[in-house]
């Protein structure tokens, strides 16, 4: 099974990306899927997650109101729509799910990452 990011880049204060991740491979079934960040010399931190069905969402303090999480259980992906960015946001952003695989159970499973840089 495989996670891949995409969507990362160089953007200015107050723009907009929005970061997609992809999940293929083995049968598997998907349970929560979130977003984290790691910016340099920080821990990684909890950017959103969202539920199985997508009904229920939990952001940072430090996102609310400017990104938004979503997912297309059809396609197997995520979204993270990140609006009114800052510098402050700059960081690796990192696709993480819980994943129920044939054979293997549940566990969870991570992208490789996708660099997002915002100038002022």
């Amino acid at each position: 099974v495989q996670l891949v990011e995409s969507g990362g880049g160089l953007v200015q204060a107050g723009g907009s990306l929005r970061l997609s991740c992809a999940a293929s491979g083995s049968t598997f079934s998907i349970n929560t899927m979130g977003w984290y960040r790691q910016a340099p010399g920080k821990q990684r931190e909890l950017v959103a997650v969202i539920s199985s069905g997508g009904g229920s969402t939990n952001y940072a303090d430090s996102v609310k109101g400017r990104f938004t999480i979503s997912r297309d259980n059809a396609k197997n992906t995520m979204y993270l729509q990140m609006n009114s960015l800052k510098p402050e946001d700059t960081a690796v952003y990192y696709c993480n799910a819980v994943l129920f695989v044939a054979g293997r159970g549940l566990n969870a499973y991570w992208g490789q990452g996708t660099q997002v840089t915002v100038s002022s």
